[in-house]
């Protein structure tokens, strides 16, 4: 049992926070007080800034306005995806060391920032909101946001929570938290099956769950980590980017400032034909000053965005697949997230499941965020009657594996298992007179090392040198509730008896090479976010001293503006009025020069 403690959905394209109040669960505005929070970080000379201020100086600032941030956590510089992005992206992306890092201008100086502190900024963020609403220090979260991270992916987002002073109890997936808002809306008495699409800015998400009375079991999952609305969105600013090139010669990828203000006007198109059959763009002095109108009906945006409109059922066929359920038997699809107000999405996903009714019974956009505080209310230990039935069931996301030679890979537990699991697996040395033994886990679903990711390396010393294959060894994977990995290593007297050889002695050194954070950076990072915390303070005097002084300019302006109409008029006024004026002039001044001081 903790703390009191908040649940944050993590999104894309924005972020919401929740906390369980009064008997429910409140959405905690943000400083604009807005329910969501854009996923956006600025940086310029004047300071830093986050949220809606950022977004809002993005046609400004378009080098140094940091977004899909969560596209970046946890990968390779030179993965695939990450490829892909940048060409889209306004703002530089470097490779450092492999892994990919944002470079911006601060304060006047260039600065090399990696996808973890941008992300910790916005926790830091979202936590000040919930203090001011809550009047109390918030430390103790629950994350939910996008599909199943791998393994570096969950460790960037933990190190960006302990640099914004959090401490996370539970990564979770959008469509888990989404399910649990649903329980708690739609108590149901008999076993039902429910698929959640959870469909967002970045990411598709399906779960698929059995739930009675509280219990929510988790059958399988599956996701697509890279679809979402900021890929129709593309798709859209390429379509319109060669419309423009047709109509004017004039090619608009020169600009980032025009590229910027015509990605937001395609934002908004996307959404304004949720509800309507055609959406206007209209952009004044788009590029080298020409005026860009036109329009955008919604079959041409299914056309455009087609093929991806394709990729939607491929997750829920393998989440049907893994859980061993017909889709005949999925009794509720719900529905959770902001690309599933797309109707093209809602029809391609009735039509799979045999012209279904969709459930929308919870605020998709809001879903989240609930389900991820009631589940921090639950593990907080808060007694409330409403919480006590709701048990969630997880399973693992990826296979956990073992290398065992020559770069095979040797499935340990399996994907779609329910946690927590423990499995244990016989080992053997594979060369001759052999004292150590390096042993790898990976986790995935492919056949060969090199096409998984790696998450620990250990060495054991200390094998009693014999043949190749008579040394034997037990290698137990324990994954708790959470998603943690424990892994156990012993040397056997016999693979038979499985008798453990207590003579000798095992030392495992883990291997740093898997992508986290180096203690060096961390604790800069740490440095760093103290800093740009203490200059976001000083932000708010700065602006007070200056709306000071410019109100005495402003009066000092008007004091003498009015002395100088009364000279104009009163030409011929007597010696006494003119010094009985200079004398009230002056002391209006300095009376405003108290005020001031004051």
């Amino acid at each position: 049992m903790w703390s009191k403690a908040i649940g944050i959905d993590l999104g894309t394209t924005n972020s919401c926070a929740g906390i369980w109040k009064n008997g429910k669960v409140e959405i905690i505005p943000n400083d604009h007080g807005n329910r969501t929070t854009p996923s956006y970080v600025a940086f310029s000379r004047a300071g830093r800034a986050i949220g809606e201020n950022a977004r809002n100086q993005i046609f400004m600032n378009p080098s140094n306005t940091i977004y899909n941030i969560k596209r970046l956590i946890g990968r390779q510089f030179m993965d695939p995806e990450v490829q892909s992005d940048v060409k889209y992206w306004p703002f530089q992306v470097i490779n450092k060391n492999g892994r990919p890092y944002i470079q911006v201008e601060y304060r006047g100086k260039i600065k090399q920032l990696s996808p973890v502190e941008i992300l910790s900024m916005l926790l830091c963020k979202i936590k000040e909101s919930a203090e001011i609403f809550l009047e109390e220090s918030v430390r103790n979260v629950v994350i939910a946001g996008g599909p199943y991270f791998n393994y570096s992916q969950r460790q960037a987002i933990k190190e960006a929570a302990m640099i914004a002073r959090l401490n996370v109890h539970q990564i979770f997936t959008g469509s888990e938290a989404a399910a649990v808002a649903y329980n708690f809306y739609n108590r149901v008495s008999k076993e039902r099956n429910i698929l959640v699409f959870d469909f967002g800015g970045g990411t598709l998400d399906i779960s698929i769950l059995a739930v009675e009375e509280g219990l929510l079991e988790v059958k399988a999952t599956a996701s697509n980590a890279h679809l979402g609305g900021e890929d129709f969105d593309k798709r859209i600013v390429n379509h319109f980017v060669f419309e423009f090139k047709r109509k004017f010669k004039k090619d608009l990828t020169t600009d980032k400032r025009a590229l910027c203000r015509l990605r937001t006007a395609c934002e908004r198109a996307k959404c304004a034909l949720s509800s309507h059959t055609q959406a206007f763009i209209e952009i004044d002095y788009l590029f080298e000053e020409i005026d860009f109108y036109t329009s955008l009906t919604r079959d041409k945006f299914v056309e455009i965005n087609m093929a991806l409109f394709r990729r939607i059922i491929k997750p829920v066929e393998r989440a049907l697949r893994d859980a061993k359920i017909d889709k005949s038997h999925i009794h509720e699809v719900v529905l959770v997230g902001g690309s599933t107000h797309i109707p093209e999405v809602q029809k391609i996903i009735s039509k799979f499941f045999n012209g279904k009714e969709l459930d929308k019974s919870i605020n998709p956009d809001e879903a989240i965020a609930y389900g991820a505080a009631l589940y921090a209310a639950s593990l907080s230990g808060d007694c409330s009657e409403q919480l006590q039935d709701t048990l969630l069931i997880r399973v693992l996301p990826r296979s956990l594996c073992v290398e065992i030679g020559d770069g095979v890979m040797k499935s340990i537990i399996k994907r779609n298992s329910s946690i927590p699991k423990r499995k244990y697996k016989i080992l053997s040395t594979d060369s001759d007179n052999a004292s150590y033994l390096v042993l790898k886990v990976y986790e995935g679903e492919r056949t060969r090392t090199k096409d998984n990711g790696l998450i620990y390396e250990f060495q054991l010393t200390g094998i009693p040198c014999a043949p190749r294959g008579v040394s034997w060894i037990e290698v137990c994977y324990d994954v708790d509730s959470r998603g943690n990995l424990y892994v156990c290593v012993t040397v056997l007297v016999s693979a038979v008896d499985k008798t453990h050889g207590r003579a000798n002695k095992i030392t495992i050194v883990e291997d740093d090479r898997y992508d986290r954070l180096l203690k060096e950076e961390f604790e800069q990072m740490l440095l760093n976010a103290e800093e740009y915390n203490a200059e976001d303070k000083k932000i708010p005097e700065k602006e007070r001293a200056r709306n000071r002084f410019e109100r005495y300019l402003d009066n000092l302006r008007e004091t003498l503006q009015d002395a100088v109409t009364w000279f104009n008029d009163n030409q011929d006024a007597e010696s006494e009025e003119y010094e009985c004026k200079r004398e009230d002039t002056i002391k209006k001044i300095s009376c405003e020069a108290e005020e001031f001081d004051d």
